[in-house]
């Protein structure tokens, strides 16, 4: 038997309904907004996983080809590995759902969701995260939600819930917020310079739509819930943690006065060493509770320090930000670099200016698109001092790329201005914290570097919090060990006029506006700190371009002369490149991009193309070929695609019988061009470039 929940969500119904698919899994529903569906099942194992010491949650997002009635390319035609919006999306429905299973819960538990159809108009990402909640909501899995997600723009100053992709276009703000009844687990999102008060504005609407969304899901799990499952913790032995919290209680507090991040680790690494060689007699099968019985000391340590002196892990004070260093044009050859450390935070940014034909296709289930920019970030395993085998982009390197990508989006030249693709790598050499905030400090310098004409530097800035009971403290600048062991990590940029990215993500079951307001404050104070040390190295972008990047030209063409330009099966335009070495790009309103780091490269290419679309002018002289013959006259090729009419009449100033006596066809002539017909006919002489034959008299006539 089905079951089905509606209600009106942004002027459109969302349709819960569960008991038709899948009905083996632990739970399982379909959401439904518009035309768009997707199928959220959910299954646990029926052991926990003794040997891990974190909750084993997998959530995967996978769009069907069929979803949007498309066959996928590539020689396999099936779906492959998840495409970057997949992998975001999957992550959208993690992040809110994680902090929400009990503490020392191992089952292995895993979500997927199916994109069954595509609308193109409504985007199925915050139906996934619907999806997923209300699937284990309704199931045996001792889930303590649910949640809900939605959408909010703002077009024209007003806020629209869950607007459509067209809709998003026009919007100065694009936010995702997820969250239970009572608070926000989480914000996703950018803006186009929003102040902290139109953001929070915007998590309010968003939330009010949140509550009613929850209240659906609970009717459902009044109707057909299931009771959730014992379940056995996996907790370490109380006398195990007694002996370590006896003996190492000191020395861990002392690793917390480290304020060098290696020095910090080796120390604790060491004690956990000792540990190790204590215990391993009496607790042989529990060893690996070790770390987790250190990681929970540490922890109250330093969220002890916080709260009662208001002193951190490196003596900074709440809101003070770690020492920052910024520097440019460290890469010889990279059309524009940056370095900027903050701390023990490092990224390396380069940016490269390419050509049209550099941009990336974004074929998914919307319409397909081109992307001119992009930023890309790595996270090799040096930058934590670790060994780990490389296994292609994490979802961590697609997400926080993603995030500072947005964060520069506001200051990316329109493509009138600036015809150029632009792709940004930040590599992180070094991280404590905060690195995709330093992709977007060294990425905006880059930028500058590169001579891309921006309107002025973004920043960004991790927010932290620890929270016990009305206890609460914001930290500014969070490290690694801060966002580990604490409640939030709230990361936000912008300019100094407002906001253009923002991600949170909390441990707790929510958070209050109140303190996302004192987040933001302190966040924005922080922006502007960060913005005057960036300034201070490079406020404007270089006045030229790399002399490693290609010069880009445009020009305009008749659209009837684009084929002409190109040729038949692309031999002219093959021929233009291969004796210019430049690269070309024409569109189809006849714009025609050349581009090439070497000027007269360029100029050369310019100067085949506009002779080849040049317009004949009445009263010129040009050389053309004969290519037909007829009673009346010959047609002369004057220019490539220009043929006009050389009337027997205007060959020779007497009288000719046949064309054939003077022209063959293959002939070269000059000949003047007397005047344009109005259907375009283009009218020729031979005889106007030729002297005027003598005049005789009739006696010389005779005596001759």
């Amino acid at each position: 038997m089905a079951y089905r929940k509606e209600i009106e969500v942004g002027g459109r119904n969302l349709i819960i309904e569960t008991g038709k698919l899948a009905k083996l899994a632990s739970g399982s529903v379909t959401v439904q907004y518009g035309d768009t569906v997707v199928l959220a099942a959910v299954t646990m194992s029926d052991e926990p996983e003794t040997r891990r010491d974190f909750f084993p949650l997998q959530v995967e997002y996978r769009e069907k080809a069929y979803a949007a009635g498309k066959i996928p390319g590539g020689f396999f035609k099936r779906e492959g590995r998840p495409s970057e919006k997949e992998t975001v999306s999957a992550r959208l429905t993690d992040r809110p759902i994680r902090p929400l299973f009990p503490k020392y819960f191992r089952n292995e538990v895993q979500i997927l969701i199916f994109v069954l159809s595509s609308d193109k108009e409504n985007d199925a990402d915050v139906l996934g995260s619907i999806g997923a909640s209300a699937a284990l909501s309704i199931s045996d899995i001792p889930f303590q939600g649910p949640i809900a997600s939605i959408r909010v723009g703002r077009i024209d100053g007003n806020f629209v819930v869950g607007p459509t992709f067209q809709q998003t276009e026009k919007s100065d703000i694009d936010v995702i917020v997820a969250g239970t009844r009572d608070s926000i687990l989480m914000v996703e999102g950018w803006s186009r310079e929003a102040s902290e008060e139109d953001m929070l504005e915007a998590l309010k609407v968003g939330h009010q739509e949140i509550v009613r969304i929850v209240e659906a899901q609970d009717e459902l799990v009044r109707e057909i819930g299931k009771e959730k499952s014992e379940y056995t913790p996996v907790i370490h032995p109380e006398e195990m943690e007694d002996t370590i919290r006896m003996n190492y209680t000191e020395s861990l507090q002392q690793a917390l006065e480290l304020t060098d991040k290696n020095e910090r680790s080796q120390h604790i690494k060491k004690l956990v060493k000792e540990m190790t060689t204590e215990l391993e007699e009496t607790y042989p099968e529990e060893l690996r509770f070790i770390n987790v019985i250190v990681d929970e000391i540490l922890k109250e340590k330093m969220r002890e320090q916080v709260l009662k002196s208001a002193r951190r892990i490196d003596s900074r004070g709440l809101d003070d930000i770690r020492n920052i260093d910024c520097e440019v044009a460290l890469v010889p050859r990279a059309h524009g670099s940056a370095l900027f450390t903050r701390g023990q935070t490092q990224s390396l940014a380069a940016t490269t200016l390419g050509t049209k034909m550099d941009e990336q296709k974004v074929d998914g289930l919307a319409e397909e698109s081109w992307k001119r920019y992009m930023l890309h970030y790595n996270f090799p395993p040096f930058c934590v001092g670790e060994v780990r085998p490389i296994r292609g982009t994490s979802r961590r390197e697609v997400g926080h790329g993603l995030l500072a990508e947005r964060a520069l989006m506001s200051i990316i030249p329109g493509e009138s201005d600036f015809p150029y693709t632009i792709r940004i790598v930040s590599d992180i050499l070094e991280s404590n914290g905060s690195s995709s905030m330093a992709s977007v400090c060294a990425g905006s310098l880059s930028l500058m570097d590169a001579g891309v004409p921006v309107r002025e530097n973004v920043a960004g800035i991790a927010m932290g919090l620890i929270k016990e009971d009305d206890n609460v403290a914001i930290l500014t600048d969070i490290l690694g060990d801060e966002d580990h062991m604490g409640d939030m990590d709230f990361k936000i940029a912008g300019t100094r006029k407002g906001i253009t990215a923002f991600q949170m993500d909390i441990k707790l079951a929510g958070i209050t506006f109140e303190i996302l307001r004192g987040a933001l404050s302190k966040a924005h104070e922080a922006r502007l700190k960060i913005l005057d040390v960036m300034d201070a190295v490079m406020s404007q972008p270089r006045a030229d371009i790399s002399p490693y990047a290609p010069k880009i030209t445009t020009l305009q063409i008749p659209v009837g002369m684009i084929g002409l330009v190109i040729g038949p099966g692309g031999k002219t335009i093959r021929e233009i490149i291969e004796r210019t070495g430049v690269a070309i790009d024409i569109e189809d309103d006849g714009t025609v991009t050349i581009a090439s780091p070497d000027g007269e490269a360029s100029a050369a290419a310019i100067k085949i193309i506009e002779e080849l679309t040049a317009l004949p002018e009445a009263g010129e002289i040009y050389r053309g070929k004969v290519k037909k013959i007829t009673n009346f006259g010959a047609f002369v090729e004057i220019m490539p695609g220009h043929e006009g009419l050389l009337h027997i009449s205007e060959i020779e100033h007497h009288r000719i019988n046949r064309v054939e006596d003077v022209l063959r066809v293959g002939d070269e002539v000059e000949v003047k061009l007397l005047h344009i017909e109005r259907e375009g006919k283009y009218s020729l002489s031979r005889k106007a470039l030729l002297e005027k034959e003598p005049e005789h008299s009739g006696s010389e006539g005779r005596n001759t």
